[in-house]
């Protein structure tokens, strides 16, 4: 029996759980986080899967959105333990005949390696690169009327069209490629409306502040950030599954950091029965499949540029990796998979023994798939690095199913908590004023299933907190707390 009443309980410690419950407990308020694991993280954990000394990121792996968000800019972590190294490269795209283009945190470097379209991507780019800071109150968050109208409205017309027409910009093998890499992290088929707002955001971050990845980890970022919220008197509880809202300790406020199909299940009772029924019509995305490597040796890449990018996107062309993106969309994997790959020890030596490495993969699937794509993804690396079977020593896989296993948020193998079409954006969970709101007064929910969707980024968790604390608490001057751009 609980002796003390909280003012909030967040339920999950991922990043979103985490931010909530740091943005009010900032603001003076008690807070309890409860964690079902034995380790607080949910998409940020790092563990051995493979072998004793190969630490591998069991989801999430490289953070372009850490740097770039808000949230995550406002917090002192580097003083808990949080250290960024950032690859030579953010990201490379290979071809099968050897040569690769690449994304850089400089512009001219990334228009250099893309040939006839050097011109093409820096028109496309330059702008969007200099108003996306100024956007991202917008961009990360809630739908709202815009302080800068005009440069969103700009932003828009070139982040709504869908990706494969968008395309239609560049001529190059090189820039189609590269292109189609990074808005396939839509997981949705390119011919979909808004996939390019995803391929210009990643762009735009790396050109910003780079694609980092956490020393150590990615545990180590959920280990500082639950670090932080202790020091300033939170209180972190796991071992805690919860299965319904009786379960929990008096609060005032409860924030859910859980997906809509958990949130009916854990607070369904005291739920209106016309939001149940929205909720229960909340759609799920594809799923993913994924494997782990402890490797003898660097990945021997044909390109000698994929060995410099802490992500590799291993697709071939723009037309190869639209029909595999649509393939999926139809319930069906064909052709080639489209890999993004991983390889952290190259940069990170805390990551492998040494001399040895450690690499993290995955493709898309469709929704709750079955299949074993391991032949599949290791057939695509070796195509783009000849010998890469030879150094495997050992490896670990999950499917759609371990991934909802090891993470309930994962429904189906779903990564981002629900598809982000254009339909779902910003209509997450249900089209409303205030997505964070539940029906039930005391209630809200904090994940990736809320604007601004899947990421790690903490803006979720950040306005979530923000409008329980101005409903719950009628903290209405808040807005200085935990943004700062």
């Amino acid at each position: 029996m609980y002796k003390t009443e909280y003012d909030a309980v967040v339920v999950g410690s991922g990043p979103n759980g985490l931010a909530a419950g740091i943005t009010m407990q900032r603001a003076g308020l008690s807070v309890l986080i409860i964690e079902g694991k034995p380790t607080v993280g949910g998409g940020m954990r790092s563990a051995e899967l493979t072998l004793p000394g190969y630490v591998h990121d069991v989801c999430s792996a490289i953070h372009p959105m850490a740097l770039l968000s808000p949230f995550f800019k406002d917090l002192p972590l580097n003083g808990f333990g949080l250290e960024f190294i950032q690859p030579t490269l953010a990201a490379a795209h290979p071809f099968e005949d050897g040569t690769a283009a690449i994304l850089s945190q400089s512009l001219t470097q990334t228009a250099d390696s893309l040939g006839d379209d050097r011109k093409a991507y820096l028109d496309f780019m330059e702008p969007l690169v200099h108003d996306i800071p100024k956007l991202l109150p917008s961009l990360l968050g809630p739908l709202a009327w815009p302080e800068n109208p005009l440069a969103l409205a700009k932003f828009g017309l070139k982040a709504l069209p869908s990706s494969l027409g968008s395309s239609n910009r560049f001529k190059t093998k090189e820039a189609r490629g590269l292109w189609a890499g990074m808005a396939a992290h839509a997981i949705q088929p390119l011919e979909n409306l808004a996939t390019s707002a995803f391929g210009i955001m990643l762009m735009a971050a790396a050109h910003l502040n780079g694609w980092p990845i956490p020393k150590g980890g990615s545990q180590s970022i959920a280990n500082a950030l639950a670090a932080y919220f202790k020091t300033l008197g939170g209180v972190i509880e796991t071992r805690f599954p919860v299965q319904n809202l009786s379960q929990l300790p008096p609060s005032k406020v409860v924030l859910m950091d859980v997906t809509p199909r958990q949130l009916l299940n854990i607070a369904g009772d005291r739920l209106s029965s016309s939001y149940r029924g929205r909720l229960e019509k909340y759609r799920y995305g594809s799923g993913i499949f994924k494997i782990d490597w402890a490797l003898d040796d660097v990945i021997p890449f044909k390109a000698e540029e994929c060995k410099q990018a802490g992500t590799v996107h291993l697709g071939n062309t723009l037309e190869e990796i639209a029909d595999y993106e649509k393939s999926i969309a139809k319930g069906k994997a064909a052709g080639k998979p489209f890999v993004l790959l991983a390889q952290q020890s190259v940069f990170d030596k805390s990551r492998a023994p040494e001399g040895k490495h450690t690499a993290w993969a995955y493709c898309h699937v469709p929704h709750g798939s079955q299949e074993d794509m391991t032949g599949a993804i290791e057939s695509q690396v070796e195509r783009f690095a000849p010998g890469f079977r030879n150094l495997i020593i050992e490896k670990n896989t999950m499917n759609t199913s371990e991934m909802e296993a090891y993470n309930p948020n994962y429904i189906g193998g779903d990564i981002n908590g629900g598809i982000q079409d254009v339909w779902q954006l910003y209509s997450r969970p249900v089209l409303s004023i205030s997505p964070y709101r539940t029906s039930a007064s005391n209630v809200y929910l904090c994940s990736s299933s809320t604007p601004p969707g899947g990421g790690v980024h903490g803006m979720c968790g950040y306005h979530a907190a923000k409008q329980a604390m101005k409903d719950v608490f009628k903290m209405n001057n808040i807005d200085s707390l935990a943004v700062r751009v």
